[in-house]
This record gives structure tokens, sequence and C-alpha cells, in this order.
């Protein structure tokens, strides 16, 4: 039991740059402190004190302000930062060396007792504050979820899920230092330079758009140049890519 405590207070400190030491970590981070009853909790429960088990779970949402199924299964190493508001379902299973932060629910669809009704986060995996993750499905190895995000569908290993609901973006960092630090660690889920994928599409679109006015421009030119009569209509406003760039950032 100590080694393990010892162990959490350890990866605290390497994930959280406010943890000065281990002492401040035992006294004042509630998610160590839920993750501690949780143990206890889940023990009752396995061992048929079911009233127990939910009872702590109770106390410990008291003390904490955030409430841990007696019946889920969390792993070594797990981080709930501030943590405030969080909720783990009973059949949600938490990986070694997930964070949570604050806000996050890991909740449940369906209202079938005794089915696998909540989300499986393997290793490692990062949930932003406020995140959402809906489900019986399975967010990959490594992968991340941005804050705010409502997840419905498993996540691939190694990805990044954002928006409402959830898209899976995809990444490519032109900075191999930034792209090692962000599959060791990444705040509330953020990854350098992860840009939205529906954004990244209108900004496609938009460009995609202006190359095609400046050809049809081109295109009358040499019609006129070559003699050939072109009907004229009405001048519409000048196409402006860079304004509509901005306005879809």
């Amino acid at each position: 039991m100590f080694s393990r405590l010892k162990e959490d207070i350890a990866s605290i400190i390497e994930r959280d740059p406010a943890a000065r030491n281990a002492w401040e970590v035992l006294t004042c981070y509630p998610g160590l402190h839920a993750i501690v009853l949780h143990r206890l909790a889940k023990l009752c429960w396995r061992n048929g004190f079911k009233w127990l088990g939910r009872f702590i779970s109770q106390l410990a949402r008291t003390l904490t302000g955030i409430e841990i199924h007696p019946g889920a299964t969390i792993g070594r190493r797990v981080f709930i930062d501030h943590g405030f508001g969080v909720v783990v379902g009973e059949t949600a299973e938490v990986g070694d060396d997930c964070t949570i932060y604050q806000g996050v629910t890991l909740g449940g669809t369906s209202l079938s007792k005794g089915a696998k009704r909540h989300p499986t986060l393997e290793r490692g995996v990062i949930i932003g504050a406020g995140a959402k993750v809906l489900g019986s499905f399975t967010v990959g190895e490594g992968a991340k979820v941005g804050s705010n995000a409502v997840v419905v569908k498993a996540v691939p290993a190694g990805a990044t899920a954002v928006g409402n609901p959830a898209r899976i973006v995809e990444k490519v960092s032109e900075n191999p230092r930034d792209e090692a630090a962000a599959r060791l660690f990444a705040a509330y889920g953020i990854m350098p330079n992860g840009d939205d994928p529906i954004s990244k599409a209108l900004h496609g679109l938009i460009d995609n758009a202006a190359t095609q006015e400046l050809q049809l421009v081109k295109i009358v030119a040499a019609l006129k140049a070559a003699g050939l009569a072109c009907e004229t209509v009405p001048e519409l406003d000048k196409f402006n890519a860079g304004k509509l760039n901005k306005l879809v950032e």
C-alpha cells in the first residue's frame, strides 16, 4: 500500500510543475486522496461489502469533489489534477499513467445492469478539463481528449480528439522535440499546433476557391487577348481569402 502511495506521489511531482514536494502532494492534492480512498472502497466492493464500498465512495466525494464508483478499475500512477467535478462510472477502466483533469465524466449510455457501460482508457491517456467520454468503447494508448470535448466513439491509440461531437485531429508536427514531448505529456490534452479538423477543412476549401478564381481571371484574359468576346457580368465583391481564413481560425 505504501509503495503504491510513494509511486503515486512521485508521478504527480513528475507531471505537475506546481507540486513542490512529497508532503505538499500528500496533504494538499484531492486527486491523490480520491485515489487512495477508492482503493479502500474497491477492496470492500470486491469482498462483497457493497454498501460500505459505496459509503466510502460517498465520503471521498464529499471530501474531494471527485466521485469514483467503487466498481471502477483504476490503474497505477493515475493523476487526477485539480479534480473537482470528476465522475468515474461503475464499469469504467482507467489504465496506468493516465491523467484526468477537473470536470471530466467517464459516463455510460446504457441502462443494462451488469453490462459494460463505461469507457476504457488505455495506458497514458490524457483527458482535458470538462471533457465527457460517454459509452463502452476504448480510448487507445497515449490518446488525448481536448478540454470540453464530447467523445462518443472509440479514439485510436496516439490520436487527439477535440470538439463536440469529438473529431480526430490529424497533426503533423514540424518540430521533432515538440512531437516527442507531446507523446510523453500534454497538459489538458492540448497538442502543439493541433488544429481542429473542421477548421483545417474550411481553410482548404477557401484556398481552393481562391485558386479557382485566379485561374478564371487568367482564362478570361486569355480569351480577350485572342479576340474572343466574353459576356460581361456584374462585378461582385472581390474574393478575400486571407480575410476568410482569419474568420475560421
